[in-house]
């Protein structure tokens, strides 16, 4: 009986654990067309460059997707491949790993036929670039 208490509370502990600020990346944006107009049901994937592992999202009506990578402090730097239709692009995870209260990520919005990369708009990400400590 204690065996079976004990291994659920340990399934708890880690369960929880995977869902701290700090085990999750997220990469959101807006997909716009040429003219600058929403686009809506358009596919994105973003591939762990390291593992493989793919996630995948869909542009909604205002053109927003919103992916929820499971990164920790140990993937700075890594690469993520970000896919969009036939478009494609590389990015380098960047967070400050001290700062374990504000939201990691970047925001990577596709604009016609490129992406545009806004990762200073995560204040953990933003703090990193400026030299701020916390």
């Amino acid at each position: 009986m204690l065996a079976t208490v004990l291994s659920v509370v340990l399934a708890v502990g880690v369960a929880t654990a995977e869902h701290e600020i700090y085990y999750r990346y997220t990469v959101l944006g807006y997909v716009k067309d040429a003219k600058g107009k929403p686009v809506a049901g358009r596919e994105i994937t973003v591939v762990r460059d390291k593992t493989g592992f793919s996630y995948l999202g869909e542009s909604d009506t205002r053109g927003l997707y919103v992916l929820v990578i499971r990164l920790g402090d140990e993937s700075v730097g890594e690469r993520l491949t970000i896919r969009a239709g036939n478009l494609a692009t590389r990015v380098t995870v960047h967070f400050d790993v001290a700062n374990r209260t504000e939201e990691r990520g970047t925001r990577l919005d596709v604009d016609g036929a490129r992406f545009v990369e806004r990762s200073a708009w995560f204040p953990s990400t933003l703090a990193l670039y400026l030299g701020a400590t916390r």
